[in-house]
This record gives C-alpha cells, structure tokens and sequence, in this order.
C-alpha cells in the first residue's frame, strides 16, 4: 500500500500536513562546493563512475524487492538507473530508512536521494530538486455505481474511511465527511465495498498501484484535486551541476518515452506529466 505522501496540494499544505513516502528532513545541508566555492558535484560523479543513491528498497511499487528477497527494483529505481545511464555512469543503490535519508544524504553516503520525494518550500529551502518526475493527486474513490458524490463538495455529511494519522484525514474533515478510522487503504476499500462508508480518499498513485495489482472495476475515481504533488530527485544544496545533468536526463528520458514506458509497467499511466 502506498504511503501517504507530502504534498504541494494547497489545502493539505495550509493544515500543515506531511504526506508519507517523505519524512522530515532534520539538519541543515552540506554542500556539495568545497571553501573554495567550486561546484564538484558532477565531475565528482563522473570521476568514481557512480551514481550513489540513497533509497529505502521497502517501499512498492517505488523502491522495493521482487518477490520480497530478490533484485532491487521499482519506479524510483528504474527512473534514476536510466538517469545514471544518460550520465555515462552506473547507479549503486544504499538502502535506508526514510527518517535517516536526508542525514545520509547530508554525510555525502549518496550523491541523490530517489524515494518519491515530494516538493515542499522547507525541503527547497535545504536540498536542491531536479525537475519532477512523479505529479499525482488526491481523489475521492467510490462504488462505480455511487453517482452522488462528484467532488469534494458532494462529500460533506457523507461517510469516508480513513486512517486517523494520514493528511487525508483532515481533507475529509475539512470537505464536512463523517470518518470512519480505519488502519489503511485495504481495509478503506473493503468497508467501501461492503457499503459501510461512501468513500475513501487517498493519493492517486495509490489507487494507480492497486488496480495495476488486482483490476477492481467495482470502484472507481469520483474526483480528484485540482492542485498537484510533485516529486523529484532531492541532492545536496549547491549541487548545481548534478542537478542540471540529471534535469537534462530526465527531459531526454520524457523526449523518448522512456519514463511513459516505466510508468506504465507499473502504473498503467502515465504519472510523470
């Protein structure tokens, strides 16, 4: 299941929410400019032949194991070996828990951090971004046959499923739903199949994964947000020119479809635009 993730959403961002799949970033920077003030961070890169990259490999379908054990793979993965490969180097791969990512990328144990960061003012405040790879939203899922709820609007005295400790939460507070606490998206969409609640709102992506997972014509997305949360590749504050090798590795990779072609191995969609 996915986690909820840190969004750019107008209002998710002004209740002050974070979303999952990107913990807070602690410490301040290091830079990759030496005294001297000379951007390195490329030719750094370049030199070792490597591309380090920090990731969790827990987290499907973006950084995780097939079949529990077996070859590191996923979306993030798979998007950031191709970037590598656009830099005529190879990308290695340190695994490690979220709330210790950015510290790791900090202490320079990676070059680039590739999780499904999301883009948020304090974050660019720290670390610099490549451009976006991943933009998704919050939607509203139904019954394919509820014709009721349309918007956000439509889900005031109506009853959603959500867990307690996610932003979504607090959009369907805010939307005027009545919630119903669940532990998360498999048990969301189980009430709402049985007709116990309305609704359940959650990242697109999400609902993206499980379908991609198990086809469930039975539900359907009934509205989704207007704004938008972007991820990207997070790297060191004044890796100026990584981070404009790897922005123009990734427009190469949208030129020539190769991030569609990712994405729909996993999404069935496109979620890079």
């Amino acid at each position: 299941m996915k986690r909820t993730r840190v969004s750019v959403i107008g209002l998710i961002a002004a209740a002050g929410l974070a979303l999952a799949g990107c913990g807070s970033a602690s410490t301040g920077p290091a830079s990759s400019a030496p005294a001297g003030g000379t951007d390195t961070s490329l030719s750094d890169v370049k030199s070792a032949g490597v591309l380090k990259v920090g990731t969790e490999g827990t987290y499907k379908p973006f950084s995780f194991h097939a079949n529990g054990s077996g070859e590191l793979t996923g979306f993030d993965v798979e998007i950031i070996t191709a970037v590598a490969g656009k830099l005529g180097v190879k990308a290695t791969f340190q695994e490690t828990q979220f709330d210790a990512i950015f510290a790791g990328l900090e202490a320079k144990r990676f070059d680039v951090v590739a999780n499904q960061v999301s883009i948020t003012d304090e974050r660019k405040a720290k670390y610099d971004f490549s451009t976006p790879y991943t933009v998704s939203t919050g939607v509203i899922v139904t019954k394919a046959d509820n014709n009721s709820i349309t918007s956000f609007d439509s889900l005031k005295g109506k009853t959603t499923a959500q867990s307690l400790t996610s932003n979504w939460y607090k959009l369907a507070q805010q939307s005027g739903a009545n919630v119903e606490a669940v532990e998360g998206w498999a048990q969301a969409i189980a009430l709402l199949k049985q007709g116990r609640v309305d609704a359940t709102i959650n990242d697109k992506l999400t609902y993206l994964d499980q379908q991609k997972a198990s086809r469930d014509d039975s539900i359907k997305i009934a509205a989704e947000t207007t704004d938008k949360s972007l991820s990207a590749v997070a790297l060191r504050k004044g890796s100026t020119s990584l981070t404009d090798a790897v922005d123009k590795a990734l427009t190469e990779l949208q030129s020539d479809g190769t991030l569609a072609k990712i994405s729909q191995k996993y999404f069935d969609a496109d979620v890079t635009k």
